[in-house]
């Protein structure tokens, strides 16, 4: 059979249920469809859409997702942070085209997450420093709890970001809608009751229906209801296309920005729930799932969906086993859609900005932060720059500071974790580790070895902790200092270096001086050979790194030895 027969028939065969796990994963899809209700609604208000949009996602992407996923337990649903980076994205969109514009954004994120896979960039998803992500959710928990306020009391508000219209609502209390307020913070006061007992599973459920139907038996018709937003369908979503008018060049921003929210949230899933049976999960086949169930969310009618921390951890909880758990899930969903769609009109809306509140709230972790704002200045800052970009910024615009607070950290560990040691072969020819000179002799031959990154910063690093060639030749030709440079382990060496150590060399041959590098890899000896690099940097000589570690370095420094003697050995 060929190696594509066999990888199909090993999908195939991981597709398939076990017996022994029809029954828990039927049971633990229950609890989690129905934990879908509210959460999906919500998302959909924090997107500033219909609750349908959420719903027809949570049963679209646990279904799709889950089929496709390699962390089995994963569970791809709405997220709050996806949902409040679309809403972000379509805040200036004309209300009568946002649902088709959620829908196009929605295509293109998932088209966008299967790129990243097909090009393999789930490499370079460790980059986002853990710092910006905690910043980055803290300021999406923050943003969702008060820009939720206003609904939550029923109270009018004015500003462009949750921070201002929150500070409106509290400088203002007269506005305060005291039936609205009764129900959302009622609500709020069930979800925190019952998050501390066993029934926290249903809380948001509970919370859902009980303020809800206090308000159709009292009849408080002043409290806005989910059908004040426009008709809600019954039964379905049919398969099919948002309108093409819809679509501008202006979403795939937006579409990229919550791509690289999705898929960096993923992660974090994916190392928080190992599968059962130990197998590693694939960050390329997590990206494409995730990818695939935006799709089959945006064709019939749903919104983003990504890997959702709450919800996984749930899917856990419930007793899940296997990969079918979700996809169950998303049937139980079907069926509530089937029997209750008819209800969601119904739904109280304070009641859905209580369980956004509680969810941010929730999702809040002081003792983590605290831990990385006491683990230097330099985490701290880019945490806290991350925050407040969220909290002031389009949340695009606020990933694209988060990044470059990654990136900016990243060049600044390499420049500052970098450490540049003397290795001394002693009388009984071990390498000894010694501080390196600041000063290179007219007749040393030292070698050096690194610790840290050397591309970028690093590099130029290094640049600066190079000992200095003496000022002139010191004796006759070919007395010159050699300076052996040792790089076993490192696979590959960037143009930078390769400029820095040119550059190194001819400083050296300008005193009669030489630079070796030892314990090179065999692979990049031969690259640098067909590449003509070994050529270019002719005045460099190079030790192919062998089974025996340090042989290469004492052969160098036997070489440099042999010809660099002082005059008067």
């Amino acid at each position: 059979m060929s190696p594509v027969g066999r990888r199909v028939r090993g999908r195939l065969r991981d597709l398939r249920p076990r017996r022994a796990d029809l029954r828990a994963d039927l049971v633990a899809g229950l609890p989690r469809a129905i934990g879908s209700v509210p959460d999906g609604m919500a998302a959909s208000v924090l997107a500033g859409l219909s609750p349908t949009h959420g719903l027809y996602a949570s049963f679209a992407g646990p279904i799709a997702g889950g089929l496709s996923t390699s962390t089995r337990l994963m569970v791809i649903t709405t997220t709050s942070a996806a949902a409040l980076a679309a809403g972000s994205t379509l805040a200036e969109v004309d209300r009568a085209e946002r649902a088709d514009a959620m829908l196009w954004l929605t295509l293109v994120a998932g088209a966008l997450m299967i790129a990243a896979a097909v090009l393999r960039l789930d490499r370079f998803i460790h980059f986002v420093s853990y710092s910006v992500m905690l910043g980055f959710l803290g300021g999406i928990a923050t943003n969702i709890v008060l820009g939720q306020l206003p609904t939550l009391l029923g109270s009018p508000t004015e500003g462009g970001v949750a921070v201002q219209k929150a500070w409106y609502v509290v400088t203002h209390p007269g506005g305060v809608h005291l039936a609205t307020a009764a129900c959302g913070l009622g609500a709020l006061a069930l979800l925190v009751g019952l998050g501390r007992t066993r029934w926290a599973t249903y809380g948001a459920l509970v919370a859902l229906v009980v303020p809800t139907a206090v308000v159709w038996l009292t009849d408080a018709s002043t409290v806005a209801r989910v059908s004040d937003g426009g008709a809600i369908p019954t039964g379905l979503p049919t398969p099919g296309l948002p309108s093409p008018g819809a679509f501008s060049l202006s979403l795939l921003v937006g579409a990229a920005s919550v791509a690289a929210i999705v898929l960096v949230q993923g992660a974090g899933v994916a190392e928080a729930l190992p599968s059962p049976d130990g197998s590693r999960s694939s960050g390329r086949q997590d990206f494409a799932a995730q990818g695939v169930g935006n799709l089959a969310a945006g064709l019939v009618g749903g919104q983003v969906v990504g890997g959702s921390v709450s919800q996984s951890a749930l899917n856990v909880a419930a007793g899940a086993r296997s990969r079918w758990a979700s996809v169950f899930s998303g049937c139980w969903m079907l069926a509530i859609l089937l029997i209750f769609s008819g209800l969601v009109g119904r739904v109280a809306m304070p009641t859905l900005a209580a369980v956004l509140v509680f969810a941010g709230w929730s999702t809040i972790r002081p003792a983590e932060l605290w831990s990385v704002a006491r683990a230097g200045s330099i985490p701290a800052i880019a945490m806290v720059c991350t925050f407040v970009a969220v909290l002031a910024l389009p949340v695009a615009e606020a990933v694209g500071v988060g990044l470059a607070a990654s990136l900016l950290m990243q060049l600044n560990r390499e420049a500052l974790d970098l450490r540049v040691v003397r290795l001394r072969l002693d009388d009984r020819g071990r390498l000894v580790q010694e501080p390196a000179p600041s000063r290179l002799l007219p007749y040393d031959v030292l070698v050096l070895d690194v610790y840290g990154s050397l591309f970028f910063a690093g590099t130029r690093t290094l640049q600066r902790q190079l000992p200095p060639p003496p000022a002139a030749k010191a004796g006759p030709p070919g007395h010159g200092p050699v300076v052996v440079l040792r790089l076993r382990g490192r696979s590959t060496l960037g143009s930078t270096f390769l400029k820095m150590i040119g550059d190194y060399a001819h400083q050296l041959a300008a005193v009669d001086g030489a630079l070796y590098l030892s314990g090179v890899d065999a692979a990049l000896v031969r690259r640098w050979d067909r590449d003509g690099t070994t050529r270019a940097y002719g005045n460099v000589r190079v030790f192919e790194a062998t089974p025996v570690i340090g042989e290469s370095t004492t052969f160098a420094i036997q070489v440099g030895r042999t010809h660099r003697v002082s005059p008067g050995s």
